[in-house]
C-alpha cells in the first residue's frame, strides 16, 4: 500500500491529530498525550514507516 505524505497527514488531521510544530520538513502531531512525527518530503510514505504511523496512531486506511 502506497499513500502520499499529504494525504497522510489530511487523514490524521480529520483524525483529530493537531500539528504541534513543524521543523524542517517535519511535522509533529498531537493527540491527547501521544506524539508522532510525519516526514512531508511531497512523496509516498516507505511502507515501514506507514505501517509504523498507521499502528501508533490506531489510523485505519480504506
Amino acid at each position: 500500500m502506497t499513500i502520499k505524505d499529504k494525504e497522510l497527514l489530511r487523514r490524521l488531521l480529520q483524525d483529530g491529530w493537531v500539528i504541534d510544530r513543524i521543523q524542517g520538513s517535519h511535522h509533529i502531531l498531537k493527540k491527547g498525550d501521544q506524539t508522532e512525527t510525519l516526514p512531508v518530503h511531497g512523496r509516498d510514505v516507505p511502507t515501514g514507516l506507514l505501517n509504523k504511523i498507521l499502528k501508533h496512531t490506531g489510523l485505519k486506511l480504506k
